[in-house]
């Protein structure tokens, strides 16, 4: 009769030493980031221009450089976050002028306070990125055409409300309505650095980027962003309120779509109905360039920022330059591709490398 023996494994030694983790190194931590491609532009076409154009090489150019970056800038933190999450918005930039003619013929029609539009705007925009996050989770077409959709409705409704209520295509002049000086210092007012003066929506584009970084990086509807644009279907599995997230990024985009639409009409007192049009595009190029996949779940608010202060610097640059403007359009294709390719050859380098 055979009996069989069962050894168990000799104990370890206390002092026996862990598993070493394997360290990445400082230069594929640093490339892994999103908005390292867009931070390269950002320096090499500044010294371009400051080189080729000796009126950029100013203060009042910068401060102008800023402010064209920061009306891009603003509505693109938002579309950078929901391009993370795996969507798209179209109807952005036409959202901005829905926002903007909702405050003005609201507050004008009515004879109310300036705040009131303000505020009655802001739930119509809100309202808008609702529904169409909404529409995107609940029926799974893509967030493109749902947003393509959004985009002709908001352009007919601006176009035709606008004509049919003021008799033109654009609103009445708001300058003498309560509470307009207030607003415009909010929303249109400027700050007096001493040696530069800067629009105040530089300071809040700078605020919202901020917010946004720390959203996605110490939050955990940060990490929910981050999962909803990788894989969906595993980031339910997780438990992840996926439905909440992408309606909750498609609002984020209305509301900064309405920050956008009250400074245009508090700067200019009055707003024409076909404002905006082509600028989602703009948008969507500032989040690419700044590191932002097409696929989702990679990019950064920062990146946003870079890629709209490339624009920024180009549409001012041309101009200091003294070339024809008519270049800036082929020069913008050209940046989206060479973007797109740089982004994904870092970040493919990068997960190589250790």
């Amino acid at each position: 009769m055979s009996s069989t023996v069962t050894t168990s494994p000799p104990p370890q030694s206390p002092s026996a030493p862990e598993p070493a983790q394997v360290r990445r190194s400082m230069l594929s931590r640093v490339l892994a980031r999103p908005e390292i491609g867009a931070l390269a532009a950002a320096i090499a076409i500044f010294i371009f221009f400051f080189a080729v154009a000796a009126p950029f090489r100013t203060l009042p150019a910068f401060s102008t450089v800023l402010y064209a970056s920061s009306t891009i800038g603003i509505v693109a933190v938002g579309v950078a976050l929901l391009m993370i999450g795996g969507e798209f918005d179209l109807s952005a930039g036409v959202a901005v002028a829905t926002a903007a003619l909702a405050s003005a013929m609201i507050s004008y029609q009515f004879s109310l306070n300036a705040w009131v539009g303000v505020f009655i705007s802001l739930v119509i925009a809100l309202a808008i990125g609702f529904v169409n996050g909404y529409l995107v989770v609940r029926t799974g077409i893509p967030s493109f055409l749902i947003t393509l959709s959004t985009f002709f409705v908001l352009q007919g409704v601006n176009l035709g409300v606008t004509k049919l209520v003021t008799g033109t295509v654009a609103t009445t002049n708001i300058d003498r309505l309560d509470g307009f000086d207030s607003a415009r210092a909010v929303f249109a007012g400027n700050i007096d650095l001493g040696v530069i003066t800067i629009e105040i929506t530089v300071v809040w584009w700078i605020l919202f980027v901020a917010v946004a970084t720390w959203v996605l990086l110490r939050t955990r509807t940060g990490n929910w962003i981050f999962a909803s644009g990788g894989n969906a279907a595993s980031a339910r599995a997780v438990g992840v309120p996926v439905p909440k997230v992408k309606i909750g990024l498609f609002m984020g985009v209305a509301f900064l779509a309405w920050f956008l639409g009250q400074h245009l009409l508090f700067n200019f007192s009055s707003v024409q109905a076909g404002l905006g049009v082509g600028n989602e595009f703009i948008y969507i190029i500032a989040a690419v360039v700044g590191g932002a996949l097409l696929t989702g779940g990679y990019g950064s608010a920062v990146g946003s920022a870079l890629g709209a202060f490339i624009f920024g610097m180009v549409t001012q640059g041309i101009v200091f330059a003294g070339w024809d403007p008519n270049w800036f359009k082929a020069f913008l294709g050209a940046m989206l591709l060479l973007a797109v390719l740089v982004n994904l050859y870092v970040k493919n380098y990068a997960s190589q490398r250790r």
